[in-house]
């Protein structure tokens, strides 16, 4: 019955057409970003903080959730299209969207990714309306040890996701680490693996990496194609998911959205490792894993669910905690703060109407991006009719814009044409980029929470196989780890002996 009281109130918030309004051009502009290469929610929200310190603390959390949660639906478009994912949690979705779009099934995909984004983002919201209070528990008891072996554990699950050599993965996700640690050491404030390049001093951005080696690279090794491998454009496919599209991807939206619910919640997790997770939970359920990286639907489904999924329920440990899962959210603090709201586990009840109002507009707002993507849907996969010679040379000027706006540094259009440049090989080595980027957004966060478990209890090393948590988490890992590498090895020597 309380439930229900909360849920009225929220719904008395948020239809209003104040908050109705802003909802909606934080949707739009969601949507928007997350389409376009090079913009994502972060710098977005960035640049529209100044506009909400004259609205009320609702209406300004709801337009920049709604911006937030937006970007999840929109950065699948040009991931499953052009195999460019502007946001981390659309990497996952290029593997298997682009290569349904190269067999004519666009449509398709686009249509089950705003379908499994939509039932995830209902669902999620629910769960949070459910379970909130018994969620930033939970998330309050993971500690720095605790993460950092959550962490490990997905990086152990992108060997899981990698197409090919589980060596060739597990090199690509030490060298996703290594890339990641570019730039100035927080603590000593030296600047580490820069080689004396003043343009490396703050780090790589994940646009810039991610753009090159996934989306630039397919460029380079399009132009080796003929033209009439590369020109998929004509054989684009049915807009709307048919009843076997259905019956094959139901399942993992279901799955994704449980799996980006509960990691959602966990700070530091966020909708990049749900993404992954999904897809590799998805490959290890299937009868015949070798379809994903060739046009799995199950491939998309999944990951557009879990992404979403997490973007939602990550509100919970933000509003409830005040510990943001990512750039955005912790933007989304700094709105809070500017609003003089302090998070914490009193907000409900101090609150309700923030709260309640936010998880109400998760529902409206998921609503209106279903209606607005939809029928977009169709006006997005006209764009592969643009011939081939005219699409991509505009697509390298539209990315290396996108790259240049994010910081004003010439410097990254030439690390994104770097980064192309080593995709290429990549391709050509048959290493799948995934779990490098993976390696990439985890590895500053794993070295954060790596030194926070050891300044806490003073250097004891102990403590990642003393909390049961991170024992766990780092055992199933290992578990996980061996049952990769131990046939592989096995193949190697057999492969050598009849060699």
């Amino acid at each position: 019955m309380e439930l229900l009281q909360n849920l009225a109130l929220g719904m008395s918030v948020v239809m209003t057409v104040d908050n109705l309004m802003y909802c909606f051009f934080g949707a739009l502009l969601g949507t928007v970003v997350g389409v376009l290469p090079g913009v994502g929610p972060v710098v977005t929200i960035a640049l529209l903080l100044p506009m909400t310190f004259g609205l009320p603390a609702v209406t300004a959390i709801i337009m920049l959730a709604g911006i937030y949660y937006g970007a999840q639906y929109g950065g699948s478009t040009t991931a499953i299209l052009m195999k460019l994912p502007g946001e981390p949690s659309s990497v996952v979705t290029a593997i298997d969207g682009h290569a349904m779009a190269q067999k004519g099934q666009a449509g398709v995909a686009l249509g089950i990714a705003a379908i499994g984004s939509f039932i995830a983002g209902s669902i999620a919201a629910l769960f949070m309306a459910l379970f909130s209070p018994a969620l930033a528990s939970l998330a309050l008891k993971f500690g720095p040890a605790d993460n950092f072996a959550l962490m490990a554990f997905g990086l152990i699950g992108a060997v899981v996701l990698a197409r090919g050599d589980p060596l060739k993965a597990i090199a690509m996700v030490l060298t996703g680490l290594a890339f990641g640690l570019v730039g100035t050491d927080v603590s000593s404030n030296q600047a580490r693996l820069s080689f004396g390049f003043s343009s490396l001093a703050d780090g790589i951005s994940f646009v810039v990496i991610s753009m090159g080696l996934v989306g630039v690279s397919e460029i380079i090794a399009n132009l080796e194609r003929p033209e009439g491998e590369r020109s998929i454009q004509h054989r684009i496919g049915k807009v709307w998911p048919d009843r076997a599209a259905f019956a094959a991807s139901w399942r993992a939206i279901l799955r994704g959205t449980g799996i980006g619910s509960l990691l959602g919640v966990l700070p530091g997790a966020g909708a990049a490792l749900a993404a992954f997770t999904a897809y590799s939970s998805e490959k290890k359920l299937a009868k015949d894993p070798s379809r994903f990286g060739r046009g799995a639907i199950e491939g998309v489904a999944g990951p557009e669910s879990a992404n979403n999924a997490a973007a939602q329920t990550a509100l919970v440990p933000l509003l409830t905690l005040g510990l943001p899962s990512g750039a955005s959210t912790a933007l989304l603090l700094g709105a809070l703060t500017i609003q003089g709201i302090v998070p914490g586990p009193q907000i409900m009840d101090d609150m309700p109407d923030l709260f309640w109002g936010v998880i109400a507009s998760m529902w409206i707002g998921n609503i209106m991006l279903v209606v607005l993507n939809l029928p977009l849907i169709g006006l997005w996969v006209r764009m592969m009719r643009i011939p081939y010679r005219l699409l991509y040379p505009a697509i390298l000027l539209f990315c290396a814009i996108g790259v240049f706006s994010l910081s004003s540094n010439p410097a990254d259009v030439f690390l994104t044409a770097i980064f192309g440049l080593l995709g290429y090989v990549f391709i050509k080595l048959d290493c799948d980029p995934a779990p490098l980027l993976l390696g990439f957004i985890l590895g500053p966060l794993m070295e954060e929470d790596f030194r926070r478990a050891l300044i806490i209890t003073q250097g004891d090393f102990g403590v990642f196989v003393t909390r049961p948590i991170s024992a766990t988490l780092l055992a199933a890992a290992l578990v996980l780890l061996i049952t990769l590498l131990v046939p592989a090895i096995r193949r190697g020597r057999e492969v050598a002996f009849q060699e």
